[in-house]
Order: structure tokens, then sequence, then C-alpha cells
């Protein structure tokens, strides 16, 4: 009888809030359940999150592939304000997704999404949905750019 080893595959963390003004929870939890339910280890941090809570997380959880950020009240470019400089300090070093309603009112702006590039975002996702494969695409990415390891 072989002996089979089992090999567990590395643990996948993201992190995962709702904007800084935006108490919207429902969306948050679901995309939170579906993560998990394709394996991730999601660190929620729930409604009403500043960026230097986002940054915080980020230092607890280094080897997070992503930060989430969803919006339903549209205040998401003022609640970003704070991104770029924790981008560029080194504090948010992964990518950084956005998703939900970006804009206030019916009437969409059209630059809008170029703002929230401005402020930071990497990746603005229109349906949740695409979240998993984002977050793959995003892994080969990291991992195609990742140093070369040599034995020692």
């Amino acid at each position: 009888m072989q002996s089979q080893q089992a090999t567990a595959s590395p643990s996948r963390t993201v992190i995962l809030g709702v904007a800084a003004s935006d108490s919207h929870a429902v969306a948050n939890h679901l995309i939170a359940y579906s993560l998990r339910a394709t394996g991730f280890d999601v660190v929620n941090l729930g409604t009403c999150t500043p960026v230097e809570e986002f940054a915080v997380a980020c230092g607890e959880h280094p080897d997070a592939e992503a930060v989430i950020i969803g919006s339903l009240n549209g205040h998401i470019h003022e609640d970003l304000r704070g991104l770029a400089d924790a981008k560029s300090s080194g504090r948010i070093a992964c990518p950084v997704v956005v998703g939900g309603n970006l804009s206030v009112g019916s009437r969409k702006d059209a630059s809008a999404h170029e703002r929230l590039y401005a402020l930071g975002v990497d990746h603005i996702l229109a349906d949740p949905a695409d979240l998993p494969a984002l977050l793959d695409e995003l892994r080969v990415a990291r991992d195609h750019t990742a140093p070369l390891r040599t034995a020692s």
C-alpha cells in the first residue's frame, strides 16, 4: 500500500472591506462567502473602512494577494484619497481592486474610472463574479515577476 502524502496548497489571502463612508454590508458578506468557498482566506474588515485600516491589515498580512474595496453609496473617490500615499509608502503593496457603485447619482461620469486609477486603484470590476478570475490572473502575473530562488 502506497503512502499518500497530502500536499496543502498555499493559502491565498485577500483583504476585503467597504469604503470609509459606506455602511452597506450585504454585498461585502456575499463576496467574502463566495471567496471563502473557492479557497481564499478572507480578512474581512467590514463596512466603513478607511484607507488606513486597509494599510494596517496589509502590514498584518504581507502575503495578501489583493485589497478589495466595495462601494454602494458612490463616494469612493473621497473615501480613497489616502490610497496613493499608502501605496507609494509601501504600506499597501498588493493590487487594489474596487467595485460596486462608483459614483453618486444616476448619471455616471465618464472620468470616474480614470480618477480612481489616479488615486491608486489597480483594477475596477463591474461584476463581483469576475473577482476569482482576476485574482488568479494577478497571482500568475505576480509569480512571473517574482525573483527566482536558487537552492543553496
